[in-house]
């Protein structure tokens, strides 16, 4: 089935003449998508004939495609009576080819391929989506650093090298992916998955039967498209499978990572767009499914998706030089130190492009390794690399190797909106590193600022915060010690969504060269409280109400003990708090839809957050309850 088939089209090769000779000697792939991210992380796909595109490929790629703009999340911007956006295809990436193993062409024998061609969303002669959003700030981080290099000749000298030996600056990046697979079906058992994450049972352990099939085929296809998996293994959360009569596995539920090599930044957004799709398709063709979401299972450990990030000079020699690596004896240079500051510092109106849903802020608690707190941690000596798994930004170093020198942020999660995340951290990378340069601070300066205590006066950090912890997060300190120095983390969407109105000063350094403009992050903010509003209201609500309902009295009357009866009626007073309606009282559920209604967000933030507590106790007293029941 894998045989004879093209799986990418390399960005060298997208030439008219070239891609007519590729697409005509291949006449299974037999369609074209254009591929255009909106301000949510949704792709566009469609199916136009090869024919047409054959036809036309000049035209084709310069934007002779249109869309309804109306229809994608680009509110305040693509209005229905202003909808035209023209789609113009990328040409500076890698294209892949989509097949559909179930649709088997009668005259070549091979599955049916679809073309997807990344593309670039205009509206009114500007660019506005997620990708371009990312490679604008990735210029500007160029040019920026190109005019410190020729204003400050001596920033090089480390190097041995002069302005005119670069060829490029390379923004880097990676990512991971999490997910659940599941048979079709499964229903969670929480308290089976919370033990065998507890007692590590899954975590690297072997995967089994059409699991195993599945990741083994992922991974060879991951190999065919070039995109370089380097690891697929099980995660923490998961439970073991049934066996059948038959012989084959059933009851399937658990937890698995893929990885693959690092790219340039935009292709890494596009990669990871590609793997999600792969994978998707590859568990299915298996009978299984594959789960996304940030949190899936409540109780159960969720799924991150960390995003890794690095800046490096491409030389005419065709040499690179990591910029985050130091040339002294340092943790990181002046250009990582000054980095990581960047991004701590101006997190605040980072963290809503990263969490910008419900389900990611059920990942986002104290305890899983959830990544919270604003700090970071570089390790407890130069010589000896460290991890620290409870911070927000880590740094990753291999003294034997400086290229490998990055950052990872812990926060994202499988729905996360890459382009847009990194297109923010660049923004707040070049922030750090112009304070750096403009001020002479050396790597001495940067890393006695960035340990420095809470209380300390600093040029560039708040005095008020800390930045940096060698320790466990969580178990080394109270939650009111983690609020004081690293700030309070939001505990929903609008929280997170309010920093963009809280801190001007920070949304500055994402609106220079003209990147984020305002018109862009009022339409990014609008959208994401739409979908926000809209998920309460029509999806956690009537869920809610459904679990509600399977709460049922299980004791004997005649039968039950003291603490049965009190147990029940802990659960039914939550029950109708919760859900049940009176003529002298409204039930929370209520509350919210009522404050959603008139557009009273910060209510509905309050409510969701008091409704989500109340639901948590529910299945807690519903647990311990049916524990104690001797006959169900």
């Amino acid at each position: 089935m894998f045989n004879n088939l093209i799986y990418n089209i390399p960005k060298t090769e997208h030439s008219e003449e070239n891609l007519k000779k590729v697409l005509t000697a291949h006449p299974e792939i037999k369609f074209v998508s254009l591929v255009g991210i909106d301000l949510s992380g949704n792709d566009t796909d469609e199916k136009i004939p090869m024919k047409i595109f054959l036809e036309d490929i000049d035209g084709f790629l310069k934007g002779a495609i249109q869309t309804d703009g109306s229809s994608v999340v680009l509110p305040g911007i693509a209005s229905l009576n202003n909808a035209k956006v023209d789609m113009i295809a990328d040409t500076e990436v890698n294209w892949f080819v989509d097949y559909n193993y179930e649709n088997i062409d009668f005259e070549t024998g091979k599955p049916v391929g679809s073309l997807r061609i990344p593309c670039f969303l205009i509206h009114e002669d500007k660019a506005v989506d997620s990708r371009h959003l990312l490679k604008n700030s990735i210029t500007y981080m160029k040019e920026t650093l190109l005019g410190f290099y020729k204003d400050y000749p001596e920033l090089l000298v480390p190097y041995g090298i002069t302005v005119d030996d670069i060829a490029d600056i390379e923004a880097t990046s990676a990512t991971e992916l999490e997910f659940w697979v599941k048979t079709p079906q499964e229903k969670a058992h929480v308290e089976q998955l919370s033990t065998s994450q507890v007692l590590q049972e899954q975590y690297w352990t072997r995967t089994k039967g059409s699991v195993r099939t599945a990741l083994e085929e992922a991974l060879i296809l991951m190999e065919k498209y070039g995109l370089e998996p380097e690891m697929g293994h099980k995660e923490v959360g998961g439970v073991k499978a049934t066996l059948s009569e038959d012989g084959s596995l059933t009851h399937i539920m658990e937890q698995l990572e893929i990885d693959w090599k690092y790219s340039d930044a935009v292709q890494t957004g596009d990669n990871e767009l590609f793997v999600r799709i792969l994978v998707k398709e590859t568990f299915r063709r298996h009978g299984l499914d594959v789960n996304f979401l940030a949190k899936p299972i409540n109780g159960v450990a969720g799924s991150g998706e960390h995003t890794h990030l690095s800046i490096a000079l491409k030389l005419k020699n065709g040499k690179r030089i990591n910029l985050f690596a130091p040339t002294t004896k340092h943790f990181l240079s002046i250009y990582g130190y000054a980095s990581v500051m960047g991004v701590l510092k101006n997190y605040e109106v980072i963290n809503p492009f990263v969490s910008t849903t419900n389900d990611s802020f059920r990942r986002l608690k104290p305890g899983f390794e959830a990544p919270i707190c604003i700090v970071t941690s570089l390790g407890h000596s130069v010589d000896i690399p460290s991890r620290n798994r409870t911070i927000l930004l880590g740094v990753i170093r291999d003294t034997s190797n400086p290229l490998a020198t990055r950052f990872e942020l812990r926060a994202p999660n499988p729905h996360t909106n890459t382009y847009l995340v990194l297109g923010t951290l660049f923004m707040a990378c070049i922030d750090g590193i112009s304070y750096a340069i403009t001020n002479k601070k050396t790597e001495d300066d940067l890393l006695a600022e960035l340990s420095k205590k809470s209380g300390t006066p600093a040029d560039y950090l708040e005095k008020g915060r800390a930045y940096r912890s060698e320790e466990d997060v969580f178990e080394d300190y109270t939650e009111e010690e983690r609020k004081k120095l690293f700030g309070k983390a939001p505990a929903t969407v609008y929280e997170n969504l309010t920093s963009l109105n809280k801190y001007p000063e920070k949304v500055e350094i994402l609106t220079k060269g003209d990147v984020f403009t305002d018109k862009i992050i009022n339409s990014f903010k609008t959208g994401a409280e739409k979908r926000w509003l809209t998920e309460i209201t029509n999806r956690i609500i009537p869920g809610y109400i459904n679990e509600i309902r399977k709460y049922k009295i299980l004791h004997n009357v005649e039968k039950a003990l003291d603490l049965d009866i009190s147990n029940w009626q802990k659960i039914n007073d939550l029950r109708y708090y919760l859900m049940k309606d009176s003529h002298s009282s409204k039930s929370l559920f209520t509350k919210v839809i009522e404050a959603a209604t008139s557009g009273d967000y910060a209510a509905v933030s309050n409510l969701q957050v008091e409704m989500d507590t109340k639901m948590e106790e529910l299945r807690k007293y519903y647990s311990n309850y049916k524990r104690n029941l001797l006959d169900l």
